[in-house]
């Protein structure tokens, strides 16, 4: 059997987390996710996540690293997680959910996580803790430099890895 892949997106901004709740099917109604959906034929994984959170959110983001794992589905899909950093557009429920909310690291267990994607939204969370405690360290140098520190911020986040 094929086994096809679904993306979704750990979706960062400022140090948050983006959780969208499920609208559909029935059985996943109000449960919670990492926003994507399918690879279509002959697309890869990042191009598919920027087209899926196009589609759902109406937002630009930037793929940048895939969470170690692959979690499995309905029979016949695999879930993939990557990071992804939000470039434009304000996160707007468009398809098949009814919420969305920001959510600081130590607040990922504040909503009902579908299954297969707890172990991704646990490393997701990790790596905005470390990310968080990183730049927290270097603003307090960079302040007695004399550099602004959203400057500092957003250099810290481009060596992490992962968008702010």
């Amino acid at each position: 059997m094929t086994v096809r892949v679904v993306v979704a997106g750990a979706l960062y901004d400022r140090g948050r987390l983006l959780a969208a709740r499920r609208s559909a099917p029935e059985r996943l109604v109000g449960r919670w996710e990492l926003p994507g959906g399918k690879l279509e034929p002959g697309e890869r994984a990042e191009e598919a996540l920027v087209r899926e959170l196009r589609e759902e959110l109406g937002v630009e983001a930037e793929p940048l690293e895939r969470i170690p794992g692959e979690w499995p589905l309905s029979p016949g899909y695999v879930l993939q997680v990557w990071t992804a950093r939000l470039i434009s557009g304000e996160p707007r429920p468009l398809e098949d959910h009814d919420e969305l909310r920001w959510l600081e690291p130590d607040e990922t267990d504040t909503v009902d996580w579908l299954d297969q994607d707890r172990p991704a939204v646990a490393e997701a969370a990790a790596r905005l803790h470390r990310l968080g405690r990183a730049a927290g360290a270097r603003d307090e140098d960079v302040r007695h430099e004399g550099v602004r520190d959203e400057d500092a911020r957003d250099e810290d986040v481009r060596h992490e890895g992962v968008g702010e």
